[in-house]
């Protein structure tokens, strides 16, 4: 099967959406509640972690495209792999409001939300490994899931085959 444009673009374009939606939360929440300058300087005082993630969710948010719109192999099933990328795209999200909810509670102190913020600003860091692992986890799963299905694809190609 011939390369085509689609095949490339569509990955790439659903990566980089998903990198900028995940940077854009990041950075918003952050300036909103104190100011783009303070934005920028907690993302790099934090970028060994944040920029992992936002990796992350964009080759996630690549391999979900290619497993739905059946890119390179002929995707029979695609499993697990909507329910890992909203699982991871929520985590991931949860963890970068994490990072700097703590922001929010300086502009926002509304009942409830104080509190919940303080709880996520104090687990921040293991809000943000989750999210990670989670990322992680969806991207060895739907990789699995291609390969199994490039398997499956090449094994009835030699099957067709050997049928001549």
């Amino acid at each position: 099967m011939p390369i085509s444009r689609k095949h490339v673009a569509w990955p790439l374009a659903a990566a980089a959406v998903g990198m900028l939606f995940l940077t854009a939360v990041y950075l918003g929440i952050v300036s909103i509640a104190e100011s783009p300058q303070h934005a920028i300087d907690l993302f790099w005082q934090d970028r060994l972690i944040v920029i992992p993630i936002i990796l992350g969710f964009g080759v996630q948010a690549a391999l979900y495209t290619i497993l739905k719109k059946r890119l390179f192999i002929p995707v029979r099933a695609t499993g697990s792999s909507g329910k890992l990328m909203g699982a991871g795209g929520t985590t991931s999200t949860l963890a970068m409001v994490a990072c700097c909810a703590h922001h929010v509670t300086d502009a926002l102190p509304i009942l409830g939300l104080t509190a919940a913020a303080t709880f996520l600003a104090q687990y921040r860091m293991a809000f943000m490994l989750i999210g990670l692992g989670i990322n992680v986890l969806s991207i060895v799963v739907m990789f699995h899931i291609l390969f199994k299905e490039r398997r499956k694809a090449f094994h009835m190609l030699l099957a067709s085959a050997e049928a001549i």
